[in-house]
């Protein structure tokens, strides 16, 4: 079996793609009920940039409403 391919190695065959050709690479990429995604998504932890830092979930809910009205 060959190295596995890094993103970094994909992304110039990517940019190589026409428009027609990586609009159908998405739409295969994000298949409904594509098993090998939900696989890597669970596999793959997310990082501390994926998700919200703010201590209090409803903080931002808050910004900027008392001007309106």
């Amino acid at each position: 079996m060959g190295k596995p391919l890094t993103a970094d190695d994909v992304l110039p065959i990517v940019a190589a793609l026409t428009p027609q050709e990586r609009t159908r690479l998405l739409r295969l990429i994000s298949a409904p009920g594509d098993e090998a995604a939900a696989t890597a998504y669970v596999a793959t932890p997310t990082t501390r940039d994926e998700t919200g830092s703010d201590d209090d979930a409803l903080a931002w809910d808050s910004d900027g409403w008392e001007n309106l009205g």
